[in-house]
């Protein structure tokens, strides 16, 4: 279940909370409902407004469902409500997401944090797509996402269940995956010059604990914070380590972007 009341504005759908004047974009992962953002959402609306968008992966028309199609959507979302200066949260798939939007949006950007996000490397359903009906194999894959294999509950597996046994979810979710790999930002990443939180998992079996180092090596501005007994969703299994990192960065930024003004 999303943290919160769902609005839906024409083809935009996506859930706000709290009303500060500073905007944390949260962007979700490919099988990650806005659910998992809960404790960030419930954390930060005392002195942020945060906001989560739907992205339409099941929506979108086929010819549009790319990563570059999503970016777009994000984009028109963003001017559509006249956002500035977001502080851009994404995990996994959302991550990937977030570095195309700042690359393409550098000037709507004030802070990007990544978490378990592809983008260089990830392991997914494998080489594969798992057999119709497979339940046990779908259940295995939703535990190894976390370290505490309990997270991964009944809702959570049969929500996926549901996803790659309905043929043209699959299929949507199959075509996205692609257009993760085909945007590998190895080469581009440097360019993000925005002050980076990568927070990962030591125990990240889809973006390994290497992934995030690679990303503060070729990220110019960023730290990185390793958690152990953690595995590809921190926001999850570690919520408030997750939320005092996260509010320390966030604190920081604001305090040297106010002595650059003065």
């Amino acid at each position: 279940m999303a943290s919160g009341k769902i609005i839906q504005d024409g083809d935009f759908r996506y859930i706000v909370n709290g009303n500060g004047t500073t905007v944390l974009l949260l962007l979700h992962g490919l099988f990650g409902a806005t659910g998992n953002f809960e404790s960030l959402q419930s954390h930060f609306s005392k002195s942020y407004k945060v906001v989560t968008p739907l992205l339409p992966i099941m929506e979108l028309p086929l010819k549009k469902l790319s990563l570059q199609g999503l970016v777009d959507y994000i984009h028109d979302f963003v001017t559509k409500q006249n956002f500035s200066s977001l502080n851009v949260i994404g995990n996994s798939l959302g991550g990937h997401l977030a570095q195309l939007f700042t690359l393409q949006y550098p000037e709507l950007v004030s802070s990007v944090t990544l978490t378990g996000s592809s983008g260089l490397f990830e392991s997914t359903m494998g080489s594969t797509f798992p057999k119709r009906g497979d339940y046990e194999f779908v259940k295995k894959k939703a535990q190894s996402t976390f370290y505490d294999a309990s997270l991964a509950t009944k809702e959570v597996v049969d929500e996926v269940f549901e996803t790659v046994n309905n043929r043209s979810k699959a299929i949507r979710v199959v075509m996205t995956a692609k257009s993760a790999i085909r945007n590998n930002l190895e080469d581009k990443i440097h360019k993000i010059t925005k002050p980076v939180l990568l927070v990962w998992g030591k125990q990240d079996n889809i973006t390994p604990s290497w992934v995030g180092e690679k990303f503060h090596s070729l990220l110019p501005n960023s730290e990185l914070v390793l958690l152990d007994e953690c595995g590809h969703a921190p926001m999850m299994e570690k919520p408030d380590k997750f939320n005092v990192i996260l509010e320390n960065f966030l604190k920081t930024i604001a305090h040297k972007a106010t002595i650059k003004v003065q």
